[in-house]
C-alpha cells in the first residue's frame, strides 16, 4: 500500500462496525433501569404515574428488541443508516416517559444525553447534527409540555420556572458539548489508530524487503562457486572444440549465459543486507541507502558530512534497522518532491550525538501548520502546490508521521523548521528536517546486536 492509497476511514464506514448485538445489549440495560425507576417510584415513593403508558412506552421498547433478534442473525453489521434509526427510537422513547413522569422536573432527564453521546462516537456528521437538532427539539417540548409528577397526598411534584429554565439552558449546552467532544475525541483516536496501522504496514513492508534482501544476498553467494565451475569448463571445452563449429557455438552460449547468471546475481546481491557483517554499516553508507531510490528523480540530492566543533574522527557505525531506513527515505522523499531543484542531506556526529539534516530549496513548510507537524491525515503543504509538486498525491501528512513515528522508535527526537539553506547560488526558505540520536544509545545498541562471525569455512572446488 502507497501513501497515495491510505485514508482515514470514514464515518460511515465506522459506523458499519456496530454489531447489532450490541445496540440490543444496550437497550436492554436500559429497558431495566426503566422498569426499575417506574416501580420504585410507584412503590417506594407512592408517586401517582401514568403506569398503562409507561409500560406501553417500554413494551414498545422489548418488542423492537424481539424483532430484531428473531429476524436478524447475531452478526449483522448495522449500517449508519439503521444505527440513526435505532438510536431515534431510542431518544423517542426516553423523551415519551420523561413526558409522563414531569418532563424537566424529572432529574432523569439527563438520559437525553445517552443518545447524542452513542452517535457523535459511532455516526458521522451530518446524522449526528440531526440526533443533537432533534435532542434539543424535544428537550424544549419537555419544558413546556409534560405530565405533572403528583404523590399519594396529590401534591404536585414542580421546581420554579427558573430552574426550569436553567435545566433547560443546561441541558441544551450539555448535548452541543458533549457531541462536540466526543466526536472530536474519537475522531483523533481513530485518525491515530489508522496512521499507526499504515505505519506498521510501512515498517512491515520494509522488513519484509530487508529479508528478501537477505535471502537473494545468499542466493547469489551460495552460487557464485557452480557458475564459476561452469564458466571454466565452458571455456575449456570452447578452446577444444575449435575444429568443431557447431559444438564450439554451443559451448559459447554456456559459457555466456554463465556471465548473465553471474550479473544477475551480482544485480540482486546488491540488495543482500542479512550478512551478519552488513547488518551494521556505517553512517554513510545507512544515508546513501536511504536516500539512493529519490537521487535520479530529477532533483540534484547532495550527500555530505558537515564537521562539528567537538566531532570525533571516527564515524559512527549504526544498525540497519529497517524503521531509521524507512523513516529517512519518507523524509528524503518529502524534500525531492518539493524542492525546487536541490535537496542536501547531511550528517553530522560528536562524542554525544549523531545527527542527520534533510534540507530542500522549495518553498518549505506552511506557517499554520508548523507546530503541527508529526500530526497524521493533514495537509502538509498548500493545495494549490501540492497539485503542481506531487499531481498523483494528496497529501495528508502520513508520510511525515511515518517517518517521524519510526525514527522516534529508534530513539531519534526530530526537529522541522524553515530556513535559508546557506547554500551559494540558492535563495528562499527550504523545509529543515533535523533527525537527532544520542550516540551512547546507538552504541549501546550495536554492542547488544554483535553476533560472533563464526570460524572461516574452506572452499572446496
Amino acid at each position: 500500500m502507497t501513501q497515495a492509497t491510505i485514508r482515514p476511514l470514514s464515518g460511515p464506514t465506522r459506523a458499519n462496525w456496530i454489531r447489532l448485538r450490541t445496540m440490543i445489549m444496550l437497550r436492554w440495560v436500559a429497558i431495566t433501569g426503566q422498569l426499575i425507576a417506574i416501580t420504585v417510584a410507584q412503590l417506594i415513593y407512592g408517586l401517582q404515574l401514568e403506569l398503562g403508558l409507561c409500560y406501553l412506552a417500554i413494551g414498545a421498547s422489548v418488542i423492537a428488541n424481539l424483532v430484531t433478534t428473531f429476524i436478524y442473525p447475531e452478526n449483522k453489521r448495522l449500517t449508519e443508516f439503521e444505527n440513526l434509526w435505532m438510536i431515534m427510537f431510542d431518544l423517542l422513547q426516553i423523551a415519551f416517559l420523561l413526558f409522563l413522569t414531569g418532563g424537566l422536573n424529572n432529574p432523569f432527564a439527563l438520559l437525553l444525553l445517552g443518545p447524542v453521546t452513542i452517535s457523535a462516537t459511532a455516526l458521522s456528521l451530518r446524522p449526528t447534527l440531526v440526533l443533537c437538532s432533534a435532542a434539543i427539539l424535544l428537550v424544549s417540548l419537555l419544558a413546556l409540555f409534560h405530565l405533572p409528577l403528583i404523590t399519594e397526598n396529590g401534591k404536585v411534584l414542580a421546581i420554579p420556572g427558573l430552574f426550569i429554565f436553567g435545566q433547560w439552558t443546561a441541558l441544551v449546552i450539555a448535548i452541543l458539548f458533549t457531541s462536540a467532544y466526543s466526536r472530536r475525541v474519537t475522531t483523533e483516536v481513530h485518525s491515530m489508530g489508522d496512521a499507526l496501522a499504515a505505519t506498521q504496514m510501512a515498517l512491515a513492508r520494509e522488513q519484509k524487503l530487508t529479508d528478501l534482501g537477505g535471502v537473494v544476498a545468499a542466493a547469489a553467494h551460495e552460487l557464485g562457486t557452480p557458475l564459476a565451475t561452469i564458466k571454466l569448463a565452458s571455456a575449456e571445452l570452447l578452446h577444444d572444440l575449435k575444429d568443431h563449429p557447431d559444438l564450439a557455438e554451443d559451448a559459447a552460449l554456456i559459457r555466456d549465459q554463465a556471465d548473465r547468471c553471474r550479473d544477475i546475481l551480482r544485480d540482486m546481491g546488491r540488495a543482500g543486507k542479512d550478512d551478519i557483517h552488513l547488518r551494521q554499516a556505517p553512517l554513510e553508507a545507512v544515508v546513501l541507502e536511504s536516500a539512493e531510490p529519490h537521487m535520479e528523480r530529477g532533483k540534484t540530492v547532495v550527500l555530505t558530512q558537515v564537521p562539528g566543533p567537538d566531532q570525533r574522527k571516527d564515524q559512527p557505525t549504526i544498525l540497519r534497522k529497517p524503521e531509521i531506513i524507512h523513516g529517512l527515505r519518507n523524509l528524503v522523499q518529502n524534500a525531492v518532491d518539493f524542492a525546487h531543484s536541490t535537496v542536501w542531506v547531511e550528517s553530522a556526529w560528536s562524542d554525544k550525538d549523531v545527527s542527520i539534516r534533510i534540507m530542500d530549496d522549495g518553498p518549505g513548510f506552511s506557517m499554520h501548520i508548523l507546530g503541527r507537524i508529526g500530526d497524521p491525515f493533514m495537509r502538509e503543504r498548500s493545495r494549490s502546490q501540492t497539485a503542481i509538486s506531487r499531481p498523483e498525491y494528496e497529501g495528508m501528512g502520513l508520510g511525515l508521521f511515518i517517518a517521524k513515528t519510526l525514527l522516534e522508535r529508534s530513539g531519534a527526537r526530530l526537529r522541522f523548521a524553515n530556513g535559508s539553506d546557506g547554500r551559494p547560488g540558492t535563495s528562499g526558505s527550504g523545509a529543515i528536517v533535523e533527525v537527532i540520536w544520542p550516540r551512547a544509545k546507538l552504541e549501546e545498541e550495536i554492542a547488544t546486536n554483535r553476533q560472533p562471525i563464526g570460524r572461516n569455512q574452506q572452499i572446496t572446488a
